[in-house]
């Protein structure tokens, strides 16, 4: 999958140290991933939320930051709609962000 951008998880963990690894492996494990549908994505991240309009959330450090992509199966795209802590993940609406 191509994930598009990685610099805003780069930003988000130069002000979130304790989120970089975290990040960092979910970035590599989704670039290789070669998911076809979300039946898929769910049986390699369990605890990932399946919403509306092809959003995914991922908790992130035990849940202290929530990150919300879009997935186009179709086209192996992966778009990064939204990093925020917890508080902030509760102040959008992860459907339409």
């Amino acid at each position: 999958m191509r994930v598009i951008s990685k610099s805003i998880l780069r930003e988000f963990w130069k002000k979130h140290k304790d989120s970089e690894q975290q990040l960092k492996a979910w970035h590599k494990e989704a670039a290789k991933a070669r998911w076809t549908n979300p039946s898929e994505l769910k049986a390699e991240y369990p605890r990932a939320s399946i919403l509306k309009n092809g959003r995914v959330v991922f908790d992130i450090c035990r849940n202290n930051y929530r990150l919300v992509v879009k997935i186009h199966f179709n086209r192996k795209s992966i778009y990064i709609r939204f990093i925020g802590t917890h508080n902030e993940y509760d102040k959008i609406d992860a459907e339409k962000i």
